[in-house]
């Protein structure tokens, strides 16, 4: 009964741990199928790849894919273990050994004994601590500091940089032996932007994980939004894929992420086109339609090159008079051609909420709160369409005090 029990818990910890390598592309379904041949045996991976690729998560999955799954899983963060902690953190060590030893530790080989340790970041280990830790996967022993005696160890061991460690070795900054000694597997992983269509699945996934986290209504994305993240390059792969989606996640008024909500956090050194059907200020027809919006209000770039926003002119009304619809010439007489391109363009939901804004904000003198209460909204809601507007920080708001403070 407990064999079947533990038969059962440990499919399921590699279900689980298969599905986090989230995606459709064939190089997603590569990784799964290479994770469960090389989970069936003991040999040393080594993982290389770009940061914020998964290559941690891939870790874990072999782990959790192999006969040491109820065993521990030790990360170790190799970029931050240096100098002489690094003997006493891997190795552990005894009580009195040193000022401050008022215990005996195990270190995260003893600690791992079982199970599998985890070598993140292995490029950035200084050679002296290489030198120790080939000694250690040789002999498959550890002596703790401040003793002689050496206790044998069963690890598996699974490695990862995004550096190239070939060229490390030509170099003189890695070990051969200790580079040849961790390489008998080696594992790719593959940038976001080389793999597009997985793009849309991590997405959803990572937006349901924040609505559970955070008990909020679960976000979508708009088809031009997914165009929008298909198209865009991620430097910083799939970690900035989440931080721009947890952004955009604050900063949308409804349940749905369209494109303005992600263009803000996407920084153009990923971008790699213009938006879908965006104009490029290219052709003539596209100087003119330039020269139109111009007429008619602001012009603002955005953070993708050839797409820009257009904001109407905001007039003030005159007194006792009904404000004009946006983009109407309020000026009675012959319509000038400015006045006719601006009457040719019929205003977006988004024109009209910001000329809104604006006039409460004007008719509030600035005082946000009262603004809020005004509108109808809470104040925190308040500040995030002025920040989507590009409205913070206007001169005569309010200072800051208990009835203005943020929430």
């Amino acid at each position: 009964m407990n064999a079947t029990m533990a038969s059962l818990s440990k499919s399921r910890a590699q279900a689980f741990s298969l599905e986090r390598i989230a995606g459709v592309s064939p190089w997603t379904q590569q990784v799964r199928r290479a994770i469960e041949l090389v989970a069936a045996h003991q040999s040393s991976v080594l993982i290389l790849g770009p940061s914020g690729t998964g290559k941690e998560l891939i870790a874990r999955a072999i782990h959790a894919s192999g006969k040491r799954t109820a065993k521990p899983f030790i990360p170790v963060d190799c970029a931050v273990t240096t100098g002489t902690l690094f003997a006493s953190h891997m190795f552990g060590h005894v009580k009195g050994s040193f000022t401050g030893a008022t215990s005996s530790t195990l270190g995260c080989f003893r600690a791992a004994d079982g199970g599998t340790i985890f070598l993140d970041e292995i490029g950035e280990m200084e050679l002296e601590l290489q030198a120790k830790l080939l000694r250690v996967l040789q002999q498959r022993t550890v002596v703790p500091v401040g003793s002689h005696d050496e206790i044998p160890v069963d690890v598996r061991v699974v490695a990862a940089t995004n550096r190239d460690l070939g060229r490390e070795v030509t170099a003189g900054r890695f070990r051969e032996d200790l580079y040849y000694r961790l390489n008998v597997v080696t594992i790719r992983t593959l940038p976001l932007k080389d793999r597009p269509e997985d793009v849309p699945v991590l997405a959803t996934r990572y937006l349901a994980e924040l609505a559970g986290r955070h008990g909020m209504p679960l976000y979508t994305l708009s088809p031009q939004a997914i165009e929008v993240l298909q198209s865009y390059a991620w430097p910083g792969n799939v970690r900035e894929l989440e931080n721009v989606l947890e952004r955009a996640v604050m900063f949308s008024s409804g349940d749905e992420i369209d494109p303005e909500a992600l263009s803000g956090f996407m920084g153009s050194a990923g971008v790699v086109g213009p938006l879908p059907d965006a104009p490029a200020a290219q052709s003539t027809h596209d100087v003119s339609q330039l020269v139109q919006a111009t007429a008619q209000g602001i012009l603002s770039t955005t953070a993708v090159p050839g797409v820009f926003r257009v904001e109407p002119d905001v007039r003030q009304p005159q007194a006792d008079a009904p404000p004009p619809l946006p983009g109407r010439a309020a000026v009675a007489g012959p319509a000038s051609a400015a006045e006719q391109a601006a009457d040719s363009v019929w205003p977006t939901l988004a024109d009209v909420e910001r000329i809104h804004l604006e006039r409460t904000l004007a008719a509030t003198m600035h005082n946000k709160s009262l603004a809020a209460k005004l509108l109808g909204i809470d104040r925190s809601v308040l500040r995030r369409k002025l920040q989507r507007y590009g409205m913070e920080g206007q001169p005569g708001e309010e200072p800051a005090g208990p009835d203005s403070a943020s929430p």
